[in-house]
């Protein structure tokens, strides 16, 4: 007597068995329905492969109905007569297919360039800077775009928007942190090759250098501004011209860091990340004196007593209205300085340990001389110079704040 064949209805209104049963369909030999005590039923193929037996699991009922679970139970029986397993290949694609999913989500740019600044980035002084140029003009446009497929063109198209609407100079900065982490996946990968070439950018060097220099003019309405300003932001602007420091070691400059007439700015906060030692000339031990502390805060220059300075944009542009003078940032300040050094005859090799700049070569790998007392020296030459320029007509009084 011949398997009866199943029916969709049956199967449907059929009670949960006393024990697992294996139902035989009789329309495709080989195909089973499972059916569970607990109610649950599935299909599955009983088939050699090899000469061995061997199960195929086909799925669930009722998301799999009679007639699909037919159509794939001849797909598994024809399968297995070639010798293959239909669910262990499937599976296998699905573990494929997962790989590949998780291979392309960790080669998107976006996924690259977060794991370039989780490794390199605490050796990165500007890693936070370089993660909101990434965000706001790189991600949107390539962020979800394999690395490997990026072409160069897209690259010049990205480059021409940065350029129409932040200008020039973002578009090479942006393309400078493309080009590095470009540079330092193609160095941990076999087969990559960063599409970035020579000539892309948009300015050449000298044009992106700044010139700016405050004339004597400037420098004495700068100096008097800064002096009559309520707040830290003018005296950061007199430090930082009575020191020739960066903007930012002024601006997190701490009271702890001020031992016996030296400011001792940390390899931490330094971009040559080495201790520098800045005798403070008179003018500038004046600038601090004339800073209240706020509670016990350690910061010199602060509004609230909890951060350093910040928000430079908003103090700026309300000073260069008090000053008059526009045109010029806080870094054009130590540029002045450095010039007013060359101005009163300082060394060139004492003015640059002044600005806390590395000498390369083979004179900065075996001279260890500290040059303490010549940028003392230095930088009290400077307040003469400033002094000069603010009060041309006495030559002699040192710098102090005005009162």
């Amino acid at each position: 007597m011949g398997t009866k064949a199943l029916t969709q209805a049956a199967i449907e209104k059929m009670k949960p068995p006393a024990a697992r049963r294996e139902i035989p369909d009789g329309v495709v030999a080989g195909l089973y329905l499972v059916a569970q005590p607990s109610g649950a039923k599935s299909w599955a193929v009983r088939q050699r492969i090899d000469g061995r037996p061997v199960k195929i699991t086909i799925g669930a009922f009722p998301t799999i109905g009679l007639k699909q679970a037919r159509e794939l139970g001849r797909d598994a029986i024809l399968a297995a007569k070639q010798g293959r397993h239909l669910t262990e290949e499937r599976r296998e694609a699905r573990q494929t297919a997962q790989h590949k999913a998780k291979t392309a989500a960790e080669n998107t740019l976006q996924a690259i360039c977060e794991e370039y600044l989780r490794r390199e980035g605490k050796r990165l002084r500007t890693a936070a800077w370089r993660e909101k140029v990434l965000t706001r003009l790189v991600y949107p446009a390539l962020g979800d775009r394999q690395i490997g497929e990026i072409r160069r063109s897209e690259i010049v198209r990205l480059l021409d928007k940065i350029e129409d609407e932040n200008g020039p100079v973002m578009a090479d900065r942006t393309l400078a942190t493309v080009r590095r982490v470009l540079n330092w996946h193609a160095s941990r990968s076999d087969d990559f090759r960063s599409p970035i070439v020579r000539a892309m950018a948009r300015t050449k060097p000298k044009e992106r250098a700044r010139e700016r220099v405050l004339s004597d003019v400037e420098l004495k309405a700068v100096w008097e501004a800064a002096e009559a300003a309520k707040g830290p932001f003018g005296a950061l602007i007199r430090l930082v011209l009575t020191t020739a420091a960066r903007r930012s070691e002024a601006a997190g400059m701490r009271w702890g860091e001020i031992e016996n007439g030296d400011w001792i700015l940390p390899a931490s906060r330094n971009k040559t990340k080495v201790d520098l030692v800045r005798p403070l000339s008179g003018a500038a031990q004046a600038v601090l004196a004339s800073l209240p502390r706020i509670g016990n805060s350690d910061y010199v220059f602060t509004t609230d007593g909890k951060s350093p300075i910040s928000g430079f944009s908003k103090f700026k542009s309300a000073f260069d209205k008090a000053s008059g003078v526009s045109g010029w940032t806080l870094h054009d300040c130590r540029r002045t300085s450095r010039s007013l050094m060359a101005r009163a005859g300082v060394p060139e090799r004492h003015a640059e340990q002044c600005l806390g700049h590395v000498i390369a070569g083979v004179e900065g790998t075996y001279n260890r001389h500290t040059y303490a007392h010549e940028m003392r020296l230095a930088y009290e030459k400077l307040a003469s110079e400033i002094e000069r320029v603010i009060h041309p007509s006495d030559n002699v009084t040192p710098l102090r704040r005005r009162r």
